[in-house]
């Protein structure tokens, strides 16, 4: 596999997992958005959403930045709305990506960070940001259903739909 298809390959990967949060994120109830999540009193279901992107932005900046790597302005978690979210979720992807052409560039490995806790190897990178994620996809359809809504079978079921989020 030539190198350019090995990146195209793995951000295609990424983008498939990015595309599965951000659905999910923009079709939660707007009802639950500032609702706090049970028995956690200083988190909301709209922190927890936030903290993806955050989380994203944190990896970047340690990651990318000093390989010159844009790193996207993080939310705040307390007042970032669903579609501000949304928008910014998609510059945290693009970040992300660059840091995937960036392994690819240096041999399939990570760069090093101060602090550091998966190999440094492109399929742990990967799939410690992907299980990152659906962890906490998970933890926000299970927090809807605890605070006593159903998401709708279109949205529960769409964030597995990958093969038809990796052609969209």
């Amino acid at each position: 596999m030539t190198r350019d298809a090995e990146a195209d390959a793995w951000t295609a990967a990424w983008r498939t997992n990015a595309r599965a949060t951000a659905y999910l994120v923009e079709h939660l109830p707007l009802s639950v958005w500032s609702t706090q999540v049970p028995g956690i009193s200083r988190l909301t279901v709209g922190m927890i959403a936030a903290h993806i992107h955050n989380s994203r932005c944190r990896w970047i900046k340690s990651l990318g930045a000093p390989h010159g790597v844009r790193v996207p302005q993080m939310v705040d978690l307390r007042r970032v709305r669903q579609p501000e979210l949304v928008k910014a979720l998609s510059r945290s992807s693009i970040g992300m990506m660059k840091l995937i052409e960036l392994t690819i560039a240096n041999g399939g490995r990570v760069p090093r960070a101060t602090w550091q806790n998966f190999p440094t190897d492109m399929e742990h990178f990967l799939s410690y940001f992907a299980a990152h994620e659906g962890h906490h996809r998970g933890q926000l359809c299970m927090v809807v259903r605890q605070l006593g809504q159903r998401l709708p079978r279109s949205v529960a079921a769409g964030i597995w739909q990958w093969m038809k989020l990796s052609r969209e």
